[in-house]
């Protein structure tokens, strides 16, 4: 069983015990989060259910494990022969979530 859930502008395969990095979540680790916005669902039989955009009667919940930063991403912009050139880091913000089940 497994369901394509929205989040943070992007989507995300899960099944029960996943565990992801999304963008940041409010919340402190250790509390339960639901997703509402689920585009397919598919159980262990073959049925499947797409959404038109979304599914409704189902949801996603998971737990906060830990915030934290990704790797530092290098934006550096040069101009040739005119001693120009311009360097800035960026580190983005991210949640990571272990999923706990599918309820449908």
């Amino acid at each position: 069983m497994f369901a394509v859930i929205k989040t943070g502008g992007k989507q995300y395969r899960v099944a029960a015990n996943d565990t992801i990095t999304i963008a940041t979540l409010p919340g402190e680790a250790g509390e339960a989060v639901t997703f509402g916005e689920v585009l397919l669902f598919a159980d262990g039989e073959g049925a499947t259910q797409v959404g038109a955009p979304t599914l409704s009667g189902i949801s996603v919940t998971g737990e906060i494990v830990a915030h934290g930063r990704d790797k530092k991403v290098i934006a550096f912009k040069k101009r040739r022969r005119q001693n120009s050139r311009r360097k800035r880091g960026h580190r983005q913000h991210h949640t990571v979530v272990r999923i706990t089940g599918i309820s449908a």
